[in-house]
């Protein structure tokens, strides 16, 4: 786990939050932005370049360490609805480079696109097993499966899959 700020000295964090998350020596390293840089292009470029989460630096301790016990089990920081507006707007800029090539999807199996499509909309792991009538277990495998076959770090990343490749 990486706590690492937007600005700083020499490389900016966005660039080593990239280099950090693409290394595959600390295998399933996670990130957190911490900053007093609120900016939506930031969170949006931090989520593309691999963070798991990104907070304000007015975040109370409390709620620090929650984000920490968060991204740790390898969940997003962000609202799942907080994170789906966020990537939508920036997703539908006609200036976007596509970090996920929708041939990748052809790998997942229809269950695990229906899935990953429910993960995107915000659903936790308990509504989607609800709505495919499945037990929330069978849902946490799907999502592995499907992180795993999409090179996703975690949720905020099979969000930005599923809305780069159209899948919503």
């Amino acid at each position: 786990m990486v706590l690492m700020d937007i600005r700083m000295p020499g490389l900016d964090g966005l660039a080593a939050t990239r280099m950090i998350t693409t290394d595959p020596r600390p295998a399933h390293q996670r990130v957190l932005i911490l900053t007093t840089f609120e900016i939506d292009d930031y969170v949006f470029q931090a989520l593309r370049a691999g963070a798991s989460g990104f907070l304000g630096k007015s975040t109370e301790p409390a709620e620090l360490l929650a984000a920490i016990r968060t991204i740790h089990r390898g969940d997003a920081l962000l609202s799942p609805a907080a994170l789906r507006g966020l990537i939508a707007r920036f997703l539908a800029r006609p200036d976007r480079t596509h970090t996920f090539d929708g041939d990748r999807l052809a790998g997942l199996t229809e269950r695990e696109r229906e899935v990953v499509a429910l993960v995107a909309t915000g659903r936790s792991n308990d509504e989607i097993a609800a709505h495919l009538v499945v037990s929330p277990h069978t849902v946490k495998t799907h999502v592995n499966r499907a992180m795993m076959k999409l090179g996703a770090h975690d949720r905020a990343q099979l969000v930005v899959a599923a809305y780069e490749t159209g899948l919503v």
